[in-house]
């Protein structure tokens, strides 16, 4: 895959690159991402491996803690650590009302579907975002933060808005070594869900990586939408 033009505009104080398919009614991936430079990293490592013909939509300029999270939540990280205020929603409907409908006036045709990845924070958002609309197809959750209070059993007892076609989970070998209460379960959490999918007859995959949470962030998430270009069966 070539590297693309650029686009760069903004909606609600919200950054947003677009990399363009080169052709018509190709996919959409949103990134959410914590700066432009990430969204860059990651095309760049898409442009070097055989990556199908997509549009890749980077989101940034983010309230992390805020736009993120589906609820509130005390600090998990240390003493000092900033809360998580809920803003997901909101943010939810800015994407899906105003952001999507603003950037894929920039690309070819329509949507052949879309999907949505992210990374930490915005793996957990990934993931929550199939309770509230229909509009992804293709979901990765890449080092995710399903440790997150109360998400795991929010995610198995309440319904899908719309079943999507694939699913990819991806964690560190060692990012549960921990010992924050909160952190150590995210293996645990991030398997239970994985399988938990898996039973409604979502194509799912878990991708175990080496290292920490910080480790080769960029290859980790080219990794997980690669998996979500790839052809289903």
């Amino acid at each position: 895959m070539e590297y693309q033009k650029i686009i760069k505009k903004e909606e609600s104080n919200k950054k947003i690159t677009i990399y363009p398919g080169k052709a018509s009614d190709m996919p959409v991936i949103y990134l959410n991402a914590v700066s432009e430079e990430e969204g860059d990293k990651v095309y760049q490592v898409l442009s070097q491996n055989d990556c199908p013909d997509f549009s890749l939509i980077v989101i940034s300029g983010l309230e992390w803690n805020h736009d993120m999270a589906p609820w509130d939540a005390a600090p998990v990280f240390d003493k000092g650590g900033e809360p998580f205020t809920q803003g997901a929603d909101a943010y939810l409907k800015q994407l899906t009302t105003e952001i999507i409908p603003s950037a894929e006036c920039c690309i070819q045709g329509k949507a052949a579907w879309r999907g949505l990845a992210g990374y930490s924070l915005a793996g957990l958002f990934a993931v929550y975002a199939m309770y509230q609309t229909p509009l992804f197809d293709r979901i990765a959750s890449i080092s995710g933060s399903l440790w997150f209070p109360g998400f795991a059993a929010y995610a198995v007892s309440n319904e899908l808005v719309k079943k999507p076609k694939r699913l990819y989970f991806s964690l560190g070998d060692v990012e549960s070594k921990t010992k924050n209460p909160y952190l150590k379960t995210v293996q645990s959490r991030t398997e239970e869900l994985e399988a938990f999918y898996r039973k409604q007859s979502i194509e799912t995959t878990f991708c175990r990586n080496t290292g920490g949470h910080f480790k080769d962030t960029d290859q980790r998430m080219a990794a997980g939408i690669l998996w979500l270009l790839s052809k289903l069966p």
